[in-house]
């Protein structure tokens, strides 16, 4: 979080070693909590894990992750290859200032009407006196599992999710200001709400939320719904421009948010409600040296993980009007691979116009195997099927072609849907199965309605004697 000009400060140094003097609890005393709201547990162990890398990327780099310094860029790459392998499409926007280049991470799930974008975001950037755990290493980690999770529970949004993580925030908002500055008007105009999260993790807590409740936002009063809903006392707070929020307030978006304290001096009062020391910082160690991966209290983060992935999960589902796809639309990109291996992965070159093999239509097709040796070989596509389906079908062309003889199966092409960690085979189709022309197939895929799962041709071929499996155009259609 910046540090506004007019602000006043404290002494840092003197300040930890009063919280230290004192004994800050890991754990603020709060009620016990009843059963939360509907959401997911975000796994504290995995957010700390992404604290500890943080820090590690500070400690070889200088000792701290500031735009302009190596460990900034380091920060994003990490984060980028998180999101990438998890199976976002991400951005990288890059912009200059006065401490040198620094970048925009966006990551955006590719499923839900993107008319309607509901946006969670934090800055990624340190101050250049420390690797910057608290502020903001708590909001980005949290926000970068909240993101995996959503991405490993297969769930389709009714809404356009991106997660987003603000370089240069430090030096003004300068991430956050550039990529709305450069947003068109009518991408603005898609995003309906903005989440942000800052410092939420501060070794003396408060459990804060901002305190913007604008005309048609009610994503301040579902925060402090949910907290009460968990046992978790809290305070509204106007953070005025202090973070990223600022940037999409300003073009009237609503935004919502949590915040644990920096400099500010926890109250007794404050502090009979939390627990901890009164008359202290929140944040002893805020904008210092000090604010490495020890600068956090594991039982605040906890709760404010818990707090994004609430909110994550209520307003991806949230009605805005949401267009839906209609039914018989085929929810596969690029169906026909007229556009190469545009929306696929999987095998480098398996989709080809190579013409020994003929596509069906087009010129364009997936050809997996017809190697005579020993490789495994696949195509993969990301697709998000409705929950208002009533039926849902996988259907695809398939051309198999074999130097085997007999019925005795060598060569294999297993149609798959991967849900979350579960691989489910739909189909198997073998060298036995070889008709030397292209023939339809049609699975079931039902059972998968209202999740987002991945749809997979596997071949295994043996060590002698080719068989080719020739794919095109695939579709998943619903009713």
């Amino acid at each position: 979080m910046k540090r506004l000009p007019l602000r006043t400060t404290f002494a840092v140094a003197a300040a930890a070693t009063a919280l230290v003097a004192a004994g800050v609890p890991t754990t603020a005393a709060v009620p016990a909590t009843p059963a939360a709201l509907a959401g997911p547990d975000i796994s504290v162990t995995n957010t700390a894990a992404h604290l500890d890398q943080l820090q590690a990327i500070a400690t070889a780099n200088g000792g701290n992750r500031a735009t302009g310094r190596p460990g900034y860029l380091a920060s994003v790459n990490w984060v980028k290859s998180k999101l990438d392998a998890a199976g976002y499409t991400t951005t990288v926007q890059q912009f200059s200032t006065s401490s040198g280049t620094s970048y925009n991470l966006v990551a955006e799930w590719p499923a839900g009407d993107a008319n309607h974008v509901v946006m969670t975001g934090g800055h990624l950037d340190s101050v250049s006196a420390g690797p910057g755990i608290n502020d903001n290493g708590t909001g980005s980690a949290g926000i970068l599992e909240t993101a995996l999770a959503w991405a490993a529970s297969g769930q389709v949004p009714r809404n356009r999710v991106k997660f987003a993580f603000w370089g240069a925030e430090e030096q003004g908002l300068l991430g956050s200001k550039n990529y709305m500055a450069n947003l068109p008007t009518a991408e603005k105009d898609k995003i309906e709400l903005y989440l942000n999260f800052d410092m939420i993790g501060s070794p003396n807590p408060g459990y804060f939320v901002y305190d913007d409740n604008a005309a048609g936002n009610g994503a301040r009063d579902d925060l402090t719904s949910y907290f009460d809903s968990v046992g978790v006392p809290w305070e509204y707070i106007d953070v005025q421009g202090r973070s990223d929020h600022a940037a999409f307030r300003t073009y009237g978006i609503p935004t919502a948010g949590t915040y644990t304290g920096a400099e500010e001096y926890k109250t007794a009062a404050q502090a009979q409600k939390w627990g901890g020391t009164a008359n202290a910082p929140f944040d002893p160690c805020y904008h210092a040296s000090c604010d490495t991966r020890a600068n956090v209290n594991t039982t605040a983060l906890d709760r404010n993980i818990d707090a994004i992935g609430h909110m994550v999960w209520s307003y991806a589902q949230k009605t805005y009007g949401t267009t839906l796809p209609p039914t018989g639309e085929n929810l596969v990109k690029n169906p026909s691979f007229e556009s190469g291996a545009v929306s696929w992965t999987g095998t480098s070159g398996a989709i080809t116009t190579n013409t020994g093999r003929p596509a069906r239509t087009g010129t364009w097709k997936a050809w997996l195997g017809g190697n005579g040796r020993t490789t495994t070989e696949n195509i993969t596509q990301s697709v998000a099927i409705p929950a208002s389906a009533t039926t849902a079908a996988l259907s695809f062309w398939v051309r198999i072609d074999t130097a085997e003889s007999g019925s005795t199966v060598y060569d294999t092409t297993k149609v798959q849907v991967v849900s979350g960690t579960t691989t489910s085979t739909l189909g198997t189709y073998s060298n036995a199965n070889a008709t030397g022309n292209y023939v339809q197939k049609t699975l079931d895929v039902s059972s998968y309605k209202g999740k987002t799962v991945s749809v997979k041709f596997l071949t295994n071929e043996d060590a002698s004697l080719q068989t080719s499996f020739v794919v095109d155009d695939v579709s998943l259609t619903t009713g």
